[in-house]
């Protein structure tokens, strides 16, 4: 089996799970290939997303490695299943892989949340808003750059707007409702898509205002998508030296509870929305 050189973040997280059960079970790669049948160098190549692998086999590890979790297993193995490459492959010779990534990502979770400070989610952003925002990163893009992380943004946003969309919910700083990117001509229809996304069934907006005062996680937006089980979620960050993702649980039961503390910090449902109201009445 031809290795894959640009494996997915699919495919490498499934490898790397493989490789926990495996470390807890205390079986060495070696010993791992001979209760599959192989060598070694499958088992590493596996493990790193190198190959692929069949959910027949994934759960015949996982009972060589004494796993009795029946939902990861289970988890594990349908994360085999694709055998078609997602639209942001179309992206891979434009933009940085961590970005078709968080895009894969979105795709599968179960369940979305995020929290910003001074931006907007990513997935609730006008066209031109996003515009505005992509001319304004540092260093600065080149046009056609600008065009491809646009065009991708946007792309992505088919989340939230599918049929049976997973459930996303929002947390933004009140700061970021009045930065007012692109003069009144961008801000007000923003803050009207919001209002109107605020209305749809699988998305919770809820807004953090100044009123709170100091809170975590401040400045740093928060992504956390959930796989269909605990052990498969992943937290991704956005920072100044680039994106991140993480999936260590002990990382991750720390957002939760970031992201939870956040939460209680911020306007109700319906508070929020009075005050997007009111704030897009503003750039009426």
């Amino acid at each position: 089996m031809a290795t894959n050189s640009t494996p997915t973040a699919r495919r490498r997280r499934l490898g790397a799970e493989l490789r926990k059960l495996r470390e807890r079970a205390g079986i060495t790669a070696t010993q791992a290939a001979v209760l599959l049948g192989g060598n070694q160098a499958r088992i590493s190549n596996i493990e790193a997303g190198r190959y692929g692998v069949s959910a027949d086999r994934v759960r015949a590890l996982s009972r060589h490695y004494a796993c009795t979790d029946r939902g990861l297993v289970e988890a594990l193995a349908a994360m085999t299943g694709e055998r078609r490459s997602g639209w942001w492959e179309e992206y891979r010779d434009e933009l940085p892989g961590s970005l078709l990534d968080l895009a894969e990502l979105e795709h599968h979770g179960t369940a979305l949340r995020t929290a910003t400070t001074c931006t907007l989610p990513d997935l609730l952003q006008t066209a031109d808003h996003a515009r505005e925002a992509l001319n304004q990163s540092a260093p600065e893009l080149s046009p056609p750059e600008a065009e491809h992380r646009l065009s991708f943004r946007i792309r992505r946003q088919d989340v939230v707007f599918r049929t049976e969309a997973a459930p996303y919910r929002a947390v933004v700083h009140e700061a970021a409702l009045h930065m007012g990117i692109g003069g009144s001509r961008v801000a007000g229809p923003q803050l009207r898509h919001l209002l109107e996304m605020s209305e749809r069934d699988t998305v919770t907006l809820r807004v953090i205002p100044f009123a709170s005062g100091g809170h975590p996680g401040a400045g740093q937006p928060i992504t956390y998508v959930q796989g269909p089980v605990a052990q498969l979620d992943t937290v991704h960050l956005e920072q100044t030296h680039g994106l991140t993702q993480l999936d260590a649980e002990t990382l991750l039961r720390t957002y939760r509870q970031t992201l939870d503390r956040l939460e209680s910090l911020a306007l109700d449902v319906q508070a929020s929305r009075d005050l997007l109201h009111s704030l897009a009445a503003t750039h009426a």
